[in-house]
């Protein structure tokens, strides 16, 4: 597990773009719940942290393909691969994210 900010750095429903070990992660807080994707639409090889938080998911802001928070599964075309949902701890109001660690 890798320290990646302060839980109080994210916002509710706001992407946040970080890296750990050389893979780009982008970090979603849903109230108590953070959840760590792999920073790259599977479609158009763009970063998903530059997109939007809707009621699907992460959606890519370029063709809308929309990622499943928990899954990493293509809830909207044109993407049909899912991205890599990573490991996510929060200890002590600091958020960790194991990158090792994948649950699809």
């Amino acid at each position: 597990m890798t320290r990646v900010c302060a839980l109080a750095d994210l916002d509710d429903g706001k992407p946040f773009a970080v890296e750990v070990d050389d893979v780009a992660v982008v970090l979603v807080r849903q109230g108590d719940e953070v959840h760590a994707l792999r920073d790259e639409c599977s479609h158009a090889e763009l970063a998903l942290s530059e997109g939007e938080v809707t009621r699907k998911g992460i959606e890519c802001w370029l063709h809308g393909s929309c990622f499943d928070l928990r899954t990493g599964a293509p809830s909207a075309p044109p993407a049909t691969e899912p991205v890599d949902v990573y490991a996510v701890t929060v200890v002590a109001g600091d958020v960790h994210v194991d990158i090792t660690t994948t649950t699809n």
